[in-house]
């Protein structure tokens, strides 16, 4: 090939690049032009919301009144799968259903809200989740060691537009052994989900962020007796509030230490935004002996009065994901 015929190659090359280049600024500036004024930018390539820990992923939609009616939360157990003893039998239909003295965690939680000016409703019954209306009635949803599918199509809608204007959700220890099949669930979580877990041990708890209103007054370190859930995948993009001192665990026993993913950092409880709601996280959670009172469970105190916090935090009454 001559320069002479080179030359008008080049300029036809230089012709189409120039015109693919005004195409290109042409359709991003027709997208800019298209999006309202002040819109934010609300996407994330993994879960497709915005989540995180600036308060600009929040959504205000004055859906809750608290000062007129006061502060109120649902407790979800209903478990389509393993229940842990904790739980107590299965409940009975609608809200509020009678409790035994095995119905640990839910006796837990009311006397929980009783003592600290809340109102606490609890159900297993999914229909009691079925629209966003009857969740709005509350400042948070609490889902506590729920297991696999325990949403009907209905209820999975209902929770997310929920979240979406601005409610709150605290997930405890196997809320993350739920909707596996659930990507937005797992957005949810912080980006996590359960994988596997060791023998219940004891170990230590280490308080990572003792300047979040959820653990304002917690030690730095405190005893506690758990499952010590490993996660796959790991929270992201969250407020890490506890974590699990590995060190202090049973060496080689499978599920309890080296789990690929957690290094030296093995969350326990975390905080974030997500999709315009609020989310505070924990795994601990798993023994009935967690709610006990007289000191007989070595950082039983400690450990509800992290879940306190964290749903004071979720449900708006104290500031969420950061200092009060």
């Amino acid at each position: 090939m001559t320069a002479r015929t080179r030359a008008p190659l080049s300029i036809a090359l230089a012709i189409v690049l120039i015109a693919l280049a005004a195409f290109l600024g042409g359709r991003h500036q027709a997208s800019a032009q298209s999006r309202p004024a002040g819109a934010q930018e609300l996407g994330d390539p993994d879960y497709g919301v915005c989540r995180g820990t600036s308060p600009t992923c929040y959504h205000d939609w004055g859906n809750f009144t608290p000062a007129v009616d006061g502060y109120k939360v649902l407790l979800y157990t209903r478990t389509a799968g393993p229940r842990h003893a904790d739980l107590g039998p299965a409940l009975g239909s609608g809200l509020d259903p009678a409790l035994t003295a095995a119905n640990v965690v839910q006796n837990a939680i009311v006397k929980l809200g009783q003592a600290n000016g809340f109102a606490v409703d609890w159900t297993e019954d999914v229909t009691q989740l079925a629209t966003p209306a009857q969740l709005f009635k509350y400042n948070a949803v609490i889902f506590f060691s729920t297991s696999r599918d325990t949403l009907d199509d209905a209820a999975q809608t209902s929770l997310r537009q929920y979240i979406r204007g601005g409610g709150g959700f605290v997930g405890i220890h196997n809320a993350f052994g739920t909707e596996y099949n659930w990507p937005w669930y797992e957005g949810l979580l912080g980006g996590a989900n359960y994988y596997d877990h060791g023998p219940e041990q004891a170990g230590t708890v280490v308080t990572q962020d003792r300047h979040d209103s959820s653990t304002e007054g917690l030690p730095t370190r405190w005893n506690f007796t758990d499952e010590w859930y490993n996660l796959v995948p790991a929270p992201s993009k969250v407020r890490l509030l506890a974590t699990v001192d590995e060190s202090t665990l049973l060496q080689g026993v499978t599920g309890s230490m080296g789990h690929p993913g957690h290094g030296k950092v093995h969350p326990m409880a975390w905080c974030q935004y997500y999709d315009g709601g609020r989310a505070w996280l924990t795994t601990l959670g798993h023994d009935a002996k967690d709610f006990s009172t007289d000191g007989s469970f070595p950082g039983a105190a400690q450990f509800q009065k992290l879940v306190l916090g964290g749903i004071e935090s979720a449900m708006g009454r104290t500031p969420f994901c950061r200092a009060p």
